[in-house]
């Protein structure tokens, strides 16, 4: 199971010079990028972990991608993001959205159906990775 999610969700993953590209691209229009992590990407697990602050200060691609290098270094068995934010508006919104790094196995996801009332039936969806933690000790 591949997870796509973000703004090249059904493009293969980006290289670290695609990455550099699009870097540039959000640096020049004077976004500040983020990097966050997660081992569960559900879709409505919006809120990862940060890697650091975001970077308002950096100028440079260069600078972006040798804190991805150390995030992928510290966190290789994770989901890496990264983020662009504009705050012309006055608040932090998140223009770009993409994954830059994922773990070798993707553990996927299961089907829970839940049987109610009056015959209605729901379904939602949980990350085989919340099952590794052991309770309380994941949120």
């Amino acid at each position: 199971m591949r997870i796509t999610q973000g703004t090249f969700s059904f493009l293969p993953d980006l290289s670290d010079e695609q990455i550099t590209k699009q870097v540039d691209h959000c640096l020049a229009k004077g976004w500040a990028i983020g990097l966050e992590y997660t081992d569960d990407p559900h879709p409505r697990n919006t809120f990862w972990e940060m890697f650091g602050n975001p970077m308002f200060d950096i100028q440079d691609a260069a600078g972006v991608m040798l804190e991805l290098r150390n995030c992928r270094n510290t966190f290789p068995s994770h989901y890496i993001r990264l983020s662009a934010f504009d705050s012309t508006h006055g608040t932090e919104s998140v223009v770009v959205s993409f994954i830059v790094n994922r773990p070798k196995e993707e553990p996927g996801f299961r089907l829970i159906r839940t049987e109610e009332p009056g015959r209605t039936i729901r379904y939602s969806i949980e990350s085989y990775a919340v099952q590794r933690a052991p309770e309380g000790a994941r949120y």
